[in-house]
């Protein structure tokens, strides 16, 4: 097929924004991410609507108020969580409160008042072992004030009256009155399974379920899978897919797709590839960035990358991505409410990709946590005056907030007792830094 065959030349740009944007924000309503996107993305539905499924098997859905991208899962993503307003992850509380308030607005009506709204959930959170819904509880009306915070920004839901802020700090005094748009709150939840189906969360992934399939079927599957491991994740190493996959990621049409959807460039190095954003409107995580924990992933990543110049290192083979996902599903289904699956319904899941063959200089160097705590009490000693002030004290945080960040964009590995240095990291060696001092009282 050819992609954005029926945009022109002048209008290609305009198309490529409206792409980005649907990858970046896969639920985009009149208020969400902005007010100008989803007249954008209707206006060119009719185009995307076909390169979407025929480039990445994705689905895209739209209505008078939203646009939905029903994206395929190929593993487990922990890079990019749902963030409260000041940005912190949510955690497990917050997240379970978020799908408990979207299931009371589905049973509601128009309009709900918050400490109603807590009630329903509340109640459901009860009969959840080790949750709970205490409304005397400040971190639990916190949690629970994210959640409906973050329906709020997508649109699905409007504050009529009244403070989340307020009612979280005083209840008793306080309340807040919601319109809730049922058709946000409908368009968010979208799984590709039901979830009473599954023995585990494997089975939101996208596999082969078994059926007998064509050489031609399996290669243009192959195909779309490897332009969306290249578009969803920083980079893809030769070493973490398969040799099927290897020969569609190597195959130059990808290139020519993905540059021509989305109008940015793949650069190709001898050890896999990535998607340079040079728009800063698709990537989820900027990097070098402003804040502590960037600027020390910075830093830290150019003592890394000279550590690594200097040889002498031990190297081993980093997980590949199936292993991340057998034990990130291993994780997840021990933690699994075992009383709403329907046993009768439940489908057997198949095994992940099997095992990837091994490439050629799959070992990567490998640097203890020892060296890496050292490097960052140098970096602290030398750089700490920069450093906003809740972080100058904890070097052991920051050293994690960076590790996190660094694995998180494909530059290093998380293994047992340290890191493994990825090949991207090369492209910040040469990083030089400018010492900026900040005020004392000033706050991350």
């Amino acid at each position: 097929m050819s992609v954005a065959e029926h945009v022109s030349p002048l209008e290609l740009a305009d198309y490529q924004r409206a792409v980005r944007l649907l990858l970046a924000h896969p639920l985009i309503t009149e208020v969400h991410p902005n007010r100008a996107a989803l007249p954008l993305v209707r206006r060119w539905a009719a185009q995307l609507r076909p390169d979407l499924h025929e480039l990445l098997g994705y689905r895209l859905v739209t209505t008078a108020n939203t646009a939905r991208l029903l994206r395929v899962q190929d593993d487990l993503d922990l890079t990019r969580p749902a963030v409260t307003r000041t940005d912190r992850p949510f955690d497990r509380r917050r997240y379970a409160y978020l799908v408990l308030t979207l299931a009371a607005l589905g049973r509601s009506g128009t309009q709900i008042a918050l400490s109603e709204l807590a009630e329903a959930v509340a109640a459901d959170a009860t009969r959840i072992d080790g949750l709970g819904l205490d409304t005397e509880r400040k971190p639990d009306r916190d949690a629970f004030v994210d959640a409906v915070t973050w329906l709020t920004e997508r649109g699905a839901l409007a504050l009529a009256d009244g403070s989340a802020a307020d009612w979280a700090s005083s209840p008793d005094r306080a309340e807040a009155l919601y319109d809730i748009d049922r058709e946000i709150v409908f368009a968010i939840y979208r799984p590709s399974r039901v979830l009473q189906h599954l023995g585990s969360v494997t089975g939101l992934l996208e596999t082969d379920r078994g059926l007998v399939q064509g050489v031609h079927r399996v290669r243009e599957a192959a195909a779309r899978r490897a332009r969306r491991l290249v578009l969803e994740r920083p980079v893809v190493y030769y070493a973490d897919v398969s040799e099927s996959l290897r020969g569609q990621l190597r195959h130059p049409g990808l290139a020519e797709d993905l540059e021509r959807l989305t109008g940015q460039a793949v650069e190709r190095r001898a050890e896999g590839l990535a998607l340079i954003d040079t728009s800063g409107r698709l990537s989820d995580i900027r990097f070098p960035s402003g804040g502590t924990p960037s600027q020390a992933a910075l830093l830290l990543s150019t003592r890394i990358a000279a550590q690594v110049a200097k040889g002498k290192l031990p190297t081993m083979p980093a997980p590949t991505a199936a292993e991340r996902t057998q034990a990130g599903a291993a994780r997840i289904d021990a933690g699994l409410p075992l009383r709403g699956v329907v046993a009768e319904l439940t489908v057997e899941e198949p095994g992940t990709e099997p095992e990837p063959e091994p490439a050629e200089s799959a070992l990567y160097p490998f640097l203890t946590d020892a060296w890496l705590k050292g490097a960052m009490r140098e970096l602290m000693s030398t750089y700490g005056s920069a450093f906003a002030v809740a972080w100058r004290g904890d070097p052991d945080r920051l050293l994690r907030e960076a590790l996190r960040l660094l694995s998180a964009l494909g530059l290093v590995a998380r293994v047992e007792g340290g890191v493994l240095a990825l090949p991207l990291l090369a492209r910040y060696r040469a990083t030089t830094a400018e010492i900026k001092t900040r005020p004392a009282k000033e706050t991350p």
